[in-house]
């Protein structure tokens, strides 16, 4: 299944007016970047890349053709350059997108953008409700101290919570 980082612009408050520009950046092998290579960088805006790869595939080249390599090696030397655009695409992506000051907000694993998007923004909504609306509140982690009255039910503490874990994988169905 493919991986992908979720990416948004770094703002004071992330909230839900910004969801629109949040970006979902596919991690593996990307064929379009392989086979044109500045026509991809140019359509996905990494404009620094682009002028790198253009300089690097020059100097490359005449610096082949002057040593007076043959055409075929020249050719397999580009094949195999444009083969490492194509692996690395998706991180010239994170890393542009890093140096315009976004930030990665989580990792999904989905069949396709759009799953991944759901997923994301399923477990993203939950995250956002869960979070108190009094940002003066604290959440201590551990209930209130209690004093143990003998005969009265209400003053004990309430028991901390169990997790059953069988070496490192969680039961089935219990809570996170």
């Amino acid at each position: 299944m493919p991986v992908y980082t979720v990416h948004a612009p770094l703002t004071n408050d992330v909230d839900l007016r910004a969801t629109d520009r949040f970006t979902f950046v596919r991690d593996g092998f990307h064929v379009w970047a392989a086979l044109f290579g500045v026509v991809w960088l140019a359509w996905h805006r990494l404009w620094l890349a682009l002028v790198g790869w253009v300089v690097l595939m020059i100097v490359v080249d005449v610096a082949m053709i002057r040593l007076s390599v043959g055409v075929p090696a020249v050719f397999l030397v580009d094949c195999l350059l444009a083969l490492l655009l194509g692996f690395e695409a998706a991180s010239l992506e994170r890393w542009t997108l890093s140096r315009r000051n976004w930030r990665q907000l989580d990792i999904v694993v989905a069949d396709d953008e759009e799953a991944a998007e759901r997923r994301f923004f399923d477990r993203w909504t939950t995250r956002q409700r869960s979070q108190p609306d009094d940002p003066r509140s604290v959440d201590r982690g551990a209930p209130p101290p209690t004093r143990d009255v003998p005969g009265q039910a209400f003053s004990k503490p309430p028991p901390l919570p169990r997790e059953d874990i069988i070496g490192l994988f969680p039961e089935p169905g219990a809570s996170r």
